[in-house]
């Protein structure tokens, strides 16, 4: 069955600001697209895995500490993750944690604002 979710835009006030904050986060670079009219970073991803890119603000989009939370993969770094996302300007409300069955999360409020969970299958 294919995924349900196919693609996440988070959006941001800053670009380069959370590019920094992402690549740092996931330990993987977020690659800026600069296209004609319109600059945004996509997260790393490879054919039809579900992916996400970061988005500036606007057309209806704003960052939010409400609404849907979305779980950005960590792959076994969580302490790394948590600690990256700290020194990149993020605010911990939810200190890593088992999910039961489905591993690991730390919930945080991005370097933009948004409330985003990192995940982990390992602590």
């Amino acid at each position: 069955m294919a995924s349900q979710f196919v693609w996440v835009d988070i959006p941001v006030t800053n670009l380069d600001r959370a590019v920094k904050f992402y690549s740092a986060v996931i330990g993987s670079q977020v690659q800026v697209q600069d296209t004609p009219g319109f600059k945004f970073a996509v997260f790393p991803h490879e054919g039809a895995d579900v992916g996400g890119c970061l988005v500036p603000a606007g057309d209806g989009n704003a960052p939010s500490g409400n609404g849907p939370l979305v779980y950005v993969n960590v792959d076994g770094r969580m302490k790394q993750a948590v600690d990256a996302a700290t020194a990149n300007g993020a605010r911990v409300i939810e200190q890593p944690h088992p999910i039961g069955p489905h591993g690991f999360r730390a919930v945080i409020i991005d370097s933009e604002g948004n409330r985003v969970a990192l995940h982990s299958m390992k602590a």
